[in-house]
């Protein structure tokens, strides 16, 4: 076998420990067995390819011949008689008897009732096993490498592994369901699992979800919230099957259908009641002297006043105007509005619609400040259950009666809003970190008298007495701290202001359509500019023509000549190469530097680890993010130009951002709509709106109070 072993290593060079081992095995429990060299090579062939694929299979074959040479020399040659060949019987043999009796045994004969086995030749059948498994693994991952290689090279997407969920369901609930008596509204989803791919998303995880409560889900990006959303409305989580669920996740397809009728179609009692409505006076006015029609006419009527219809237009109006719609927005097809906008009619449609469980996955995302201060004064009143996930501190505030904390692969529930939650979180970890500190100190002198009086005949009582005292002690865990989110912009050399002017800047795409006019704005490399705005006001225009990519009708833009502007939009995190990882995405968009230092870039923004390795379409939105943030800074900027840059960042993701952006020695320039990172930067507040750009004195707050008081006018 040593000789079988140096050619394996000599011809596979590259094999590993666990596969030598396990090709040692087959061989030395096949020696007895394989007849020849095309045995050999059915039993290993394919281990061989794998370890060697430069070989050919003729190669391969020859090598399987040399194995069964060394194994069993005789075996070749094909002699009859004497020689290397095997001995031909002379005359017929009873190898029963020969067993029997091992004294009558020739030399020249081979007899399966003769030889025996030797025992330190059989394979370790779990050494086996798990060779077996290392090699099926390997074998699948580059198969699944080669597809992906391919689907990648065919401009297709990547094939993407699948979230899947397991729950226990108790049989009386399972009883209740099939009989239809089950009327409660809450909803209790127990003891369920929720894995993505190999990844364990939650484990052994509680939710409960009682009606009428506003539920606010938080955590770090990547944990599962969006995923256990999607688990909920599918139904691959059991829920009672007589409540009703609304997922906001999919724009409106676009149509013919004005916005407000949009609305108030998926009330479709009421469309169906019209409907018939209209349908009876058809045929009471072509004459029908039908009495049964006159009395369904009649019911349809009843039915129609009991659910208010007549108040349904105005109701869709109020939900609509508060989302930024206008009176002549809402008469427009809905095949007229950009993407944003058909989320928020998804939105004013679930919103009008009143499910049992309404489940919203970052609705600030879609809106302006206008639209999220009217969004949070509405939801205060949603009279059935609400779980909302979002990563805006100042709505997570406001709307939601509790909190879901999603960790360590579980769900806790806080009662209050985000700062009551923060504030419990605090004490809670504090009271544990003290608590397994004292029993920590406790079990240290228990276990320095064990260890001093062990032999002492007169302390042995009160020793074991000590031993059965530690051993009943419930074994405390230390509190784990959750990795703290870095985000680091590069160092950059300073300049000399000013470092951009406009100079009464103008756009407008037509003379009816004048976006605004008269902008003049300065900035420096300490600067901190803010820019809101209702949602087409024009703020994202503005920003394109900093960045050079729309030119100004009118005015004149002035940038140093030593300005390096890196600019995140909106649809950034939309434009990255999904079918790659994210060190390729670095060295495709920065070609030519080491792996160490993309690793380093993506490690600046909290993407580090096998996270930089994954493929950037399985990564969370608020990891793709952080990925786009890193890939603008890969230039190293000296001015920052970013367009809405917390959609879909968590709040600790939030928070660093708005840390590295103070920390920063460059300039910025920031369009968003969360509050609490304006708070953080802002040092000039600028409002898009009205044709214009205007200073806001007094800042945020200011700003706030303005908008609170045209709601209150337009709710009059």
């Amino acid at each position: 076998m040593a000789a079988c072993t140096e050619v394996l290593k000599r011809e596979f060079p590259s094999i590993d420990g666990e596969l030598l081992t396990y090709v040692e095995d087959v061989l030395q429990s096949g020696a007895d067995e394989f007849e020849n060299g095309e045995e050999v090579y059915e039993a290993i062939g394919a281990i061989l390819h794998e370890v060697s694929q430069e070989k050919s299979e003729e190669d391969i074959k020859e090598i399987c011949d040399i194995f069964l040479d060394l194994l069993k020399p005789r075996s070749r040659g094909g002699d009859t008689g004497g020689g290397g060949g095997r001995k031909i019987l002379g005359a017929p043999i009873h190898l029963g008897e020969m067993a029997a009796s091992q004294d009558v045994v020739r030399d020249d004969i081979q007899s399966i009732w003769v030889v025996q086995r030797d025992d330190s030749l059989k394979v370790d059948s779990k050494k086996l096993e798990k060779a077996e498994a290392k090699r099926q693994q390997k074998l699948e991952k580059r198969e699944q490498v080669v597809k992906d290689g391919k689907a990648a090279a065919a401009g297709a997407a990547p094939v993407l592994q699948m979230a899947t969920a397991s729950q226990v369901i108790s049989k009386k609930d399972n009883k209740m369901e099939a009989k239809g008596t089950n009327r409660s509204m809450d909803i209790r989803i127990e003891n369920f699992d929720v894995s993505f791919g190999d990844k364990m998303l939650l484990q052994n995880a509680d939710l409960l979800l009682a009606t009428g409560r506003r539920y606010g889900f938080v955590g770090r990006n990547g944990l599962g919230k969006t995923t256990l959303l999607k688990m909920i409305s599918g139904k691959q989580l059991q829920i009672p099957s007589h409540i009703t669920i609304l997922h906001v996740e999919q724009e409106v397809v676009g149509d013919d259908t004005i916005a407000l009728d949009s609305v108030l179609e998926v009330d479709t009692v009421r469309t169906e009641l019209l409907a018939r409505e209209k349908e009876l006076n058809a045929q009471v006015n072509a004459g029908s002297n039908d009495p049964e029609l006159s009395h369904e006419l009649s019911e349809v009527y009843q039915q129609l006043q009991h659910i208010e219809a007549d108040k349904a237009p105005a109701k869709a109006s109020i939900i609509l105007n508060g989302l930024g719609f206008t009176k002549e927005m809402q008469a427009r097809a809905t095949r007229t509005f950009s993407g944003g906008w058909r989320m928020r009619l998804a939105l004013a449609r679930a919103l009008f619609q009143k499910p049992d469980l309404l489940l919203l996955d970052e609705p600030t995302n879609m809106l302006d400040i206008k639209a999220i201060i009217w969004l949070e004064n509405y939801l205060q009143s949603w009279p059935t259950t609400l779980l909302v996930v979002s990563h805006d501190r100042n709505f997570l505030d406001t709307v939601p009666t509790d909190i879901l904390y999603l960790h360590s692969q579980r769900i806790e529930v806080y009662k209050g809003n985000y700062e009551q939650f923060d504030k419990t979180r605090t004490e809670k970890h504090k009271a544990q970190r003290r608590e397994y500190e004292a029993q920590l100190a406790h079990r240290n002198h228990v276990q320095e008298f064990i260890d001093r009086f062990r032999y002492n005949a007169n302390r042995a009582a009160s020793v074991q007495s000590k031993i059965k005292m530690l051993e009943k002690l419930p074994e405390l865990k230390p509190v784990e701290k959750e990795i703290e989110v870095t985000i680091k912009f590069p160092e950059v050399e300073p300049l000399n202001p000013p470092v951009l002017q406009l100079n009464e800047v103008q756009f407008k795409y037509s003379a009816e359509k004048v976006i605004f006019t008269m902008v003049n704005l300065s900035a420096n490399l300490d600067s901190r500019i803010c820019i809101v705005g209702e949602n087409g006001a024009g703020k994202t225009t503005l920003l394109k023509i900093v960045m050079g990519l729309l030119q100004p009708t009118g005015g004149i833009v002035h940038p140093h000549r030593g300005l390096r502007l890196g600019y995140f939009s909106q649809h950034h995190v939309d434009q990255l190469d999904m079918s790659v990882n994210c060190v390729e995405l670095m060295q495709n968009a920065y070609p030519g530097k080491p792996i160490e230092e993309y690793r380093r870039q993506l490690g600046s923004f909290g993407v580090s680890g096998e996270l930089a390795m994954q493929v950037v379409a399985s990564l969370s939105g608020g990891q793709k993010s952080r990925v786009a943030l890193a890939k603008m800074c890969m230039g190293r900027p000296n001015f920052l130009v970013l367009d809405e840059p917390t959609n879909h960042l968590d709040i600790e993701t939030i928070e660093a951002l708005g840390k590295a952006i103070n920390k920063y020695n460059g300039g910025v320039i920031l369009v968003s709509h969360d509050e609490r990172l304006i708070r953080m930067i802002c040092k000039e507040l600028w409002v898009c709106g009205g044709g214009t750009v205007r200073t806001v004195e007094g800042g945020f707050d200011e700003y706030r109070k303005i908008v609170e008081r045209e709601l209150e006018a337009a709710a009059a």
